[in-house]
């Protein structure tokens, strides 16, 4: 009885409203347009979009989204058929199925090459747990927008089934999940991509960390040679695992941030289904992770209602965050300047800094 109410309290708080990412060409122009490379280890269906299901090979799309000048900073508004307002909703106006790894590295590698030589970097989205495909694209898309991001969006789309009473299944999707994502880390720094960031949501930080983790086993220092910066979003991951997980990466790349709140009531449920009373994304005591070189951001303060992707969703946050004009840029050289950039209490224990960000008075 006792794992049948959590999971109804995991069915509370992960649940939103879902949709799909509807293809309106004559969209283009109403909003900004963000373009959006996408690997996938989702079974793709007859019409071509990723499902919940697994494949185990990676194909490769490109979607434009675009973000509509009406909404609150934070949101992602899927359209409602019949009725569609391209003033308000995320719509795509353009989408493409590539047909191997190596056109999706030429269209990307053209995109760079357009690029002034300081925003030739990739950020690459990795969503959680519960995420349908639309999801995760829009998201990559509203981050971009949001917080002005001066480099390519690139989503890593993992199959998850789409419920929160799949939680199994989607923990098992990590470990499946893992061989496409180090596939499309390993081209990216084949292109010659200036930077390549990587940005975790939830079991997407799990996935994360384990695919950084084979590829040490294989080749290592990879991962801080060729990525050059890790942000943890809420990651649901249990701390004993990840601190194995990062002694042998070895080295963590840098900078490497953990997005954290003690009111992140997702993870207290997933914490509680693992026998735990903590994941790494609600960590009460920065102590634990003191042997590694990693910057926690409290967002206790900014969090509400399910408070699982604070980052993303808070205007607040947004605010501060977009104030630095780019979040890799915010975690760049030594922790005085990191503090300097993101106001708030300090707490550094050996190699671990706190910050408790607050909203501004």
């Amino acid at each position: 009885m006792r794992v049948v109410l959590l999971l109804g309290c995991l069915l509370l708080s992960a649940c939103s409203p879902r949709g799909d990412l509807l293809v309106v060409p004559e969209a283009a122009g109403v909003g900004e347009e963000v373009g959006v490379y996408i690997a996938t280890t989702r079974r793709l269906i007859l019409n071509g979009d990723p499902s919940r299901y697994r494949s185990d090979t990676v194909d490769y799309l490109f979607r434009t989204v675009s973000v509509p000048p009406e909404r609150t900073t934070g949101s992602v508004t899927f359209p409602d058929p019949p009725f569609i307002d391209p003033e308000t909703e995320f719509l795509a106006t353009e989408a493409r199925r590539y047909d191997g790894p190596a056109a999706f590295r030429r269209d990307l590698a053209r995109a760079l090459a357009a690029r002034p030589g300081r925003e030739r970097e990739v950020v690459v989205y990795v969503h959680g747990f519960n995420n349908t495909f639309a999801e995760g694209v829009l998201r990559i898309a509203q981050l971009s927008h949001d917080l002005e991001l001066p480099a390519v969006a690139v989503h890593y789309s993992w199959p998850t089934y789409e419920t929160p009473l799949g939680y199994g299944y989607d923990r098992d999707s990590v470990l499946f999940a893992r061989d496409g994502l180090e596939e499309l880390l390993r081209l990216l720094t084949d292109i010659g991509a200036g930077r390549v960031l990587i940005v975790a949501h939830s079991l997407g930080a799990q996935l994360t960390m384990e695919a950084l983790r084979q590829i040490a086993i294989a080749d290592p220092g990879w991962p801080q040679r060729e990525i050059d910066g890790v942000v943890l979003v809420s990651p649901d991951i249990d701390i004993d695992v990840f601190k194995i997980q990062a002694l042998r990466i070895g080295p963590l790349p840098q900078p490497f941030a953990i997005f954290v709140s003690e009111r992140d009531r997702v993870l207290e449920v997933a914490a509680r289904l693992s026998g735990r009373t903590r994941r790494l994304g609600n960590i009460d005591d920065p102590e634990r992770l003191s042997e590694f070189d990693v910057t926690l951001l409290d967002v206790t303060a900014f969090s509400t209602g399910a408070g699982h992707f604070t980052a993303a969703s808070s205007p607040a946050l947004l605010a501060l965050l977009r104030r630095l004009g780019d979040v890799d840029r915010a975690f760049e050289g030594d922790r005085s300047g990191r503090v300097g950039l993101l106001a708030g209490s300090v707490l550094t224990v050996r190699n671990v800094t706190e910050i408790l960000l607050a909203p501004d008075l």
